[in-house]
């Protein structure tokens, strides 16, 4: 089959799934997966045995920046301990179990060759988080999840890469140490050069075009010189987002930000989507193999089984132990927190402060804010033993085994059967834990209903712009703009422009009728933009108008259209 025909019929798998899955019941990744499995089937397709390096260096750069980009770095941070505990001691001790569990009953295989299959094994996946988004949990049940996701590739790998020297000659347990330590900082500090250096030239660039291809370039930038120094590519390319994300709303336009945000969006969900059917075609290579090698499907299975109780049983153990640690901290915090905020609050009304300096006394105040914000998220938002039981079941495996599986080098003892136990390990996991996900969290009662919390923090947010824009304008009205008085008629059109509810406060506010006023509004707002738009396409049949004034009317209308789907 032409290699183009191949890559269509792909695309039009993943978009067909992608509609057809939420109509089903079922999560997209596993209908790939599915898909994949028949599409190899197929008469004329070719085997597919794609280069780890395409996976590692090609696919997850992309999609981790695209995942990390768009992370609250405040959300990050509240939750580094939970994230940390689970994508690095979960991933080591992990191993370790397995490694010790293949040494003991699995003939053939030694400790090393066992860590090296748990350290394939061990790391959740940044995809595989596509399916617990749609499940309603809480959204910082999501935020663990995903940072887990974006960090345990690096200790997993670096502790591959050990385990697979360990066949061979003696390592010892701190040259692993010292191995994972600078790995990491290495590309942290990789990580926020590129991140800081791409943020800097993207705000000297006024072209979206531009600005966006530069930032499809800016993960691999990040990843490529920390790998040649030796240290975790995706740990630099996930710190890169993170600065990213953070700096980018000060500095970048907003037009960039917006190109951007859709072109990322449309690259991850076909990056996603790609992995799961290749997961899926390349089952039928993979049993090829095993099965030349007159493999044991039975060793095979008892193997994979093993592998995923350890994981589900470790990973059970250390959760139960985060949520002890975190009620502990929590406890804590009520004792000493609160009495030294109490201190700074009563400093701070106090005439000593006045003696400081303005913007020692705004760091001040901002870090007393967001002390007691966190304090209040910590207890408004528990994790609990349900949200603990979730943690547990939503770790689930899937492209970055597979890919890590097949570095393991030729000749490696029993290579074939090894990437097959982790091929059968991210699908297993995949399909029992992603299959029974939904049921588990509404059995649990997990979901988060946030409508009312959304709606105060959306009106809080309203109006403290509203009062923004209020304070400018006057200000404006008084001093005037860049010294030049302005009409009361355009300060008062700017004031009411700039108010975040000015398309939707028209229709009240507490009345049961807001919602049928704003449908109805909404209905009849889409019919005359397509009017208007069929109008402009006439015009531009007509002639009489130049293409670029009727481009820019139409991209006016298109603007009411994008207003519109906010509002639905």
């Amino acid at each position: 089959m032409d290699l183009t025909i191949l890559g269509v019929l792909a695309l039009t798998v993943i978009v067909a799934a992608s509609v057809l899955a939420p109509k089903v019941g079922v999560a997209a990744p596993l209908v790939l997966v599915g898909a994949g499995v028949l599409l190899a089937l197929v008469p004329g397709v070719p085997r597919i045995e794609p280069e780890p390096e395409l996976i590692l260096a090609g696919v997850l750069p992309p999609l981790l920046y695209a995942a990390s980009v768009n992370m609250p770095a405040m959300d990050f941070r509240r939750d580094l301990r939970s994230i940390g505990w689970l994508s690095i001691v979960v991933v080591v001790s992990s191993a370790l179990a397995i490694g010790w569990v293949v040494e003991t009953f699995v003939p053939g295989l030694g400790f090393a060759e066992g860590v090296a299959l748990g350290a394939i094994v061990s790391p959740t996946d940044a995809v595989a988080t596509s399916i617990v988004k749609r499940t309603g949990v809480a959204p910082r049940l999501v935020t663990v999840l995903e940072g887990e996701s974006m960090i345990n590739d690096a200790s997993a790998l670096v502790l591959l890469r050990s385990a697979v020297a360990a066949t061979g000659v003696s390592v010892s347990v701190l040259d692993v140490s010292v191995d994972f330590v600078v790995a990491i900082a290495v590309a942290a500090v990789v990580g926020l050069v590129v991140g800081a250096a791409s943020v800097a030239v993207r705000a000297r660039l006024h072209d979206a075009t531009v600005n966006t291809a530069i930032s499809f370039a800016v993960p691999f930038i990040a990843y490529a010189p920390a790998e040649h120094l030796g240290a975790s590519g995706l740990v630099a390319v996930v710190t890169t987002g993170l600065v990213t994300g953070y700096w980018g709303p000060s500095v970048l336009r907003a037009q960039d930000r917006l190109a951007e945000a859709v072109n990322w969006r449309t690259v991850a969900f076909l990056l996603e989507g790609g992995v799961f059917l290749l997961m899926g075609l390349e089952l039928g290579p993979l049993l090829d193999d095993f099965r030349s090698e007159d493999g044991d499907f039975r060793r095979l299975a008892v193997l994979s089984a093993l592998c995923l109780g350890i994981l589900l049983a470790v990973r059970g153990l250390y959760v139960v132990a985060l949520l002890w640690s975190l009620l502990k901290a929590r406890q804590g915090a009520g004792r000493t927190v609160e009495p030294r905020l109490n201190r700074v609050r009563d400093y701070l009304a106090s005439d000593e402060s006045s003696a400081l300096p303005a913007h020692r006394l705004r760091r001040i105040h901002q870090m007393v804010t967001r002390r007691e914000a966190d304090l209040r998220f910590y207890e408004e938002e528990r994790l609990d033993r349900r949200a603990g039981a979730v943690l547990v079941w939503a770790g689930m495996r899937g492209s970055v085994t597979l890919a890590a599986a097949q570095t393991l080098p030729t000749g490696f003892e029993q290579r074939e059967l090894l990437i097959l136990v982790a091929f059968t390990v991210a699908v297993s996991s995949l399909v029992l834990q992603g299959g029974t996900l939904a049921w588990v969290v509404r059995r649990l009662e997990v979901e988060s209903d946030r409508r009312e919390i959304d709606r105060q923090q959306l009106a809080a947010l309203s109006q403290m712009l509203a009062d923004v824009a209020a304070s400018r304008c006057a200000e404006v009205a008084d001093d005037g703009l860049d010294g030049r008085a302005l009409e009361p008629v355009v300060l008062d059109q700017v004031q009411d422009d700039s108010h975040p509810e000015r398309t939707t406060r028209w229709a009240g506010e507490g009345d049961d009728g807001v919602a049928q006023r704003l449908r109805d509004y909404v209905d009849l707002r889409r019919a005359v933009l397509a009017d208007q738009r069929d109008a402009l396409i006439d015009a531009r049949s007509s002639g009489r108008f130049d293409s670029e004034n009727l481009n820019r009317m139409l991209r006016r209308v298109d603007a009411g259209d994008m207003a519109m789907d906010r509002l639905d």
